[in-house]
């Protein structure tokens, strides 16, 4: 079992990755179980909970992370920081009870620049999608 805590700076409240799954050349998978007692289901929203679209992209950022420091075998390839977001959309809620599978390829890892293709599921249903890249530092 791989500890995530390992390949990552974050903690509580704002670790958004439960469980690594698999990595294997450019491709990882992690998993994110959303919980109801999820801080941010107080205000978003009373009576219809739903996950943040921009958490949903921190985890997959969370996740490419631990695939990126895996692939590289590292445990500590630094702290990352967004460069941008393209190519961002969002295709159905995330409510308490799902499960996030979190997935993508590494398009490119040079000079501390890296690119990311990465998606959310739950189950088979695409849930966010996004082009995400990093400034490793």
């Amino acid at each position: 079992m791989t500890d995530i805590k390992k390949y990552l700076p974050h903690r509580f409240p704002f670790l958004l990755v439960d469980k690594f799954v698999f990595q294997k050349g450019d491709n990882f998978e992690c998993l994110k179980n959303v919980s109801n007692n999820e801080s941010f289901f107080q205000g978003h929203f009373p009576g219809e909970p739903v996950m943040p679209g921009v958490l949903i992209i921190e985890a997959l950022a969370q996740a490419s992370a631990i695939g990126l420091s895996l692939r590289e075998g590292k445990e500590d390839v630094g702290t990352g920081y967004f460069v941008a977001l393209d190519k961002v959309k969002f295709k159905r809620k995330v409510v308490p009870g799902d499960q996030l599978r979190l997935t993508g390829t590494i398009l490119m890892f040079r000079r501390g620049l890296c690119k990311v293709a990465a998606k959310a599921y739950v189950e088979d249903d695409l849930a966010a999608e996004a082009l995400i890249s990093f400034i490793y530092k």
